[in-house]
């Protein structure tokens, strides 16, 4: 094997002498941490390049090597389970199943299923290997084997260089974890190509064998593989639902996923190769023929885009493209044509909730939307009315509805969380929707969006989007929100300091003072 092999040991290998070299090298690798760096020894030769890299990475996330703190628990039993169930490898633990059970149980070792941040989200095998993994080095559900959480190791290291790696023994950083061998896969997402997470075999360092990493690799391939299905399945079901909309101009619109993959075929003057950029949640988007072209989300939850370009005598007179800022403002903030106007705050509460019912709304369902019950009908047509000076014709009146292009920073957050950045969507909050509106339509778009952000922010163990989190209005007063991100922040990290104070700050606020004792009565 070469100094860059990502497998561990062959089969002529003994894995015991094999297993005291590598220890020797890890000794003196963690010896030479205390020394000056121009005195330290060069890489050890007798370890591979990946692992070397790995044990840097490890002490640069201030790993420690004796192994005295495990790797950490971040989600509990029940929180666990629930992004299990939420997660995509989720539908394909059968598949998974199939392809390695058999052979991980003659061979004495756990399946393991991970997230893209090296959560363990799913560990089979005997009840004994479990519970000797979870007791040794917390190997258990829910806890974290990053290699920031945990240092090198198989699952960590193949989602830190996304390359399927053999972990054997002493190659481990964490001393604690140097009895156990590991070869783990990572697995993507067809459609997107974003990492999902990782396939993982562990077992007792004796178990070693270098089949374990091919399996590890097939398996990862073959749930790719059950992923791209039900991928061509779901392009069958949106070309049927939406097919005709490309039809009535194929040569200036395609039909492609939120992550701009193409569902029908592209139009060749447009000279695109790959994937479109779609801008989260629609709008503006310059083609490599150098036009611009409009991507306009269709379907629930945004599942697809139609992207145009205007032709003919549309192009002559094309719609405008209305954009509008209502996040962590009290007044709307609408442009046209380069025209920006701070709107009345109802004309404000109207366009917001005309973009969130793209299909249009009822003067009634308008008005219950604005007012609640206590609303007249009559008074929503007045306010609409003003608003078409502003748009002219691009708001249909028997349904009010806008026609015109509209991108908005609403849709670019909502955009950003479909698909999964997480982090991008925190850092794009300003704050809550229309701050000021006690519109019941508004306060419920208002409430779902920052319930939708808080919980991914909360479950996505970013530290960043958490400090994002915190420092938006929505999350400044959030003491859960800054409990988790406290542990997430390296000691090192200036934030840190800032972190714990505004939790002690917050807790302080949460003690209510004891009520004072009434004096007794005079006998």
């Amino acid at each position: 094997m070469g100094p860059k092999s990502w497998l561990a040991i062959d089969v002529e290998t003994a894995p015991m002498l094999r297993a005291q070299e590598l220890r020797f090298a890890w000794e003196q690798f963690i010896a030479g941490l205390g020394r000056a760096e121009e005195d330290r020894d060069s890489d050890p030769d007798d370890v591979r390049e990946p692992i070397v890299d790995s044990w840097r990475r490890s002490i640069a996330a201030g790993i420690d090597p004796t192994g005295h703190e495990l790797a950490p628990v971040v989600a509990d039993e029940d929180e666990t389970q629930m992004r299990w169930e939420e997660h995509p490898l989720a539908r394909t633990s059968s598949v998974i199943h199939q392809c390695v059970a058999a052979i991980a149980e003659e061979a004495d070792q756990l399946v393991v299923v991970t997230d893209a941040d090296g959560l363990l989200l799913s560990v089979e095998g005997s009840v004994r290997l479990r519970l000797r993994a979870a007791d040794h080095m917390n190997f258990t559900q829910g806890a974290l084997w990053s290699e920031r959480g945990a240092g090198t190791n198989a699952i960590g290291t193949a989602l830190a260089v996304d390359h399927a790696v053999q972990v054997f023994g002493p190659e481990h950083f964490s001393e604690a974890v140097q009895r156990w061998t590991c070869s783990a896969a990572p697995i993507h997402d067809p459609d997107t190509g974003r990492l999902l997470g990782v396939i993982d075999l562990t077992g007792d360092f004796s178990t070693v064998h270098p089949h374990s990493l091919a399996v590890a690799t097939a398996t990862a391939l073959a749930a790719e593989s059950s992923l791209r299905l039900e991928m061509q399945e779901r392009d069958l079901r949106l070309r049927a639902r939406y097919g005709a909309r490309v039809a009535v101009a194929p040569d200036s619109r395609v039909l492609v996923t939120p992550a701009g993959r193409p569902i029908t075929e592209v139009p060749a003057s447009w000279r695109v190769r790959g994937r479109l950029a779609i801008p989260p949640g629609g709008g503006r988007l310059k083609l490599s023929s150098g036009e611009v072209a409009i991507a306009e989300a269709v379907g629930p939850a945004d599942e697809a885009f139609l992207v145009r370009v205007e032709t003919g005598p549309a192009r002559r007179a094309p719609r405008p493209l209305v954009e509008l800022q209502l996040l962590g403002r009290e007044r709307a903030l609408l442009e046209v044509d380069g025209r920006t106007t701070e709107l009345r705050p109802r004309l404000g509460e109207i366009l917001a909730l005309l973009c969130d019912h793209p299909e249009g709304m009822s003067a009634e369902a308008l008005c219950a939307a604005l007012h609640g019950d206590e609303g007249r009908a009559a008074s929503v047509r007045v306010e609409v009315s003003r608003l078409r000076k502003l748009l002219g014709p691009w708001i249909e009146t028997d349904r009010y509805r806008l026609t015109c292009d509209v991108e908005t920073d609403v849709r670019r957050v909502e955009g950003l969380l479909r698909t999964g950045a997480v982090r991008e969507a925190a850092e794009a909050y300003p704050g809550p929707l229309l701050p000021g509106s006690d519109a019941p339509g508004v306060v419920n778009a208002r409430e779902q969006l920052d319930a939708w952000l808080r919980q991914a922010v909360m479950r996505s163990d970013d530290p960043d989007a958490l400090w994002a989190w915190v420092n938006s209005p929505s999350g400044r007063d959030d003491l859960g929100a800054w409990l988790r991100l406290l542990p997430r922040l390296d000691v090192r990290d200036p934030r840190r300091s800032l972190c714990a104070a505004r939790v002690g700050e917050l807790r302080r606020l949460l003690v209510v003072p004891a009520a004072p004792r009434a004096r007794a009565a005079p006998v």
